[in-house]
């Protein structure tokens, strides 16, 4: 099967079944990271759509505990750049629906959390066919090195992802069942 159509089927799976009650517990994904123990405190992490798991619950915490958010914004050229962001600030939509912040000052994030379609044992990631964190995990690995952690739901588990030569793999993947 190929992406565009595995896409399809996971997609129209998390719409239906809304799996508003599946979620990664916060405290499991923040005591992760002590235990992986990352000096920066610099988190990209992004505005839960389109049936995703929801990060904001996790977000929050971090910000709580002093990390630097930022989520993602989207630029004319589909080209995207993480600005710094709290949860007392306002947002904007964008032309996808999905809310921006509105900070002009860019974060280079250290550790970044990723939505996805699909993923397999090999940390291997399905996104939603846009190429927009493939192009940004592209980009700023060349500034600097960053932990790439995807959160999914456990039944977006396939056996295998197609990949391509501009496909991206994770560092880690988290689920509401544990981490792989």
């Amino acid at each position: 099967m190929n992406k565009t159509k595995i896409r399809r089927k996971i997609l129209k799976f998390r719409k239906k079944q809304n799996f508003k009650n599946y979620k990664i517990d916060k405290n499991i994904f923040f005591n992760f990271l002590q235990s992986k123990k990352y000096k920066s405190k610099k988190v990209g992490g992004y505005y839960t759509s389109n049936y995703e798991i929801d990060d904001l619950e996790i977000l929050y915490l971090l910000e709580k505990k002093n990390y630097n958010i930022s989520l993602p914004i989207i630029t004319a050229n589909n080209q995207m750049d993480f600005f710094k962001w709290s949860s007392n600030d306002p947002l904007k939509i964008n032309k996808y629906g999905i809310p921006e912040p509105i900070s002009l000052k860019k974060l280079y994030p250290d550790i970044l959390i990723v939505p996805l379609v699909g993923f397999d044992d090999n940390l291997n990631r399905l996104g939603y066919g846009g190429g927009f964190y493939d192009r940004y995990i592209h980009k700023i690995e060349k500034i600097k090195q960053v932990v790439k952690i995807g959160l999914a739901f456990s039944y977006q588990k396939l056996e295998k992802v197609p990949t391509t030569i501009n496909d991206k793999k994770l560092d880690f993947i988290i689920t509401e069942k544990g981490i792989f």
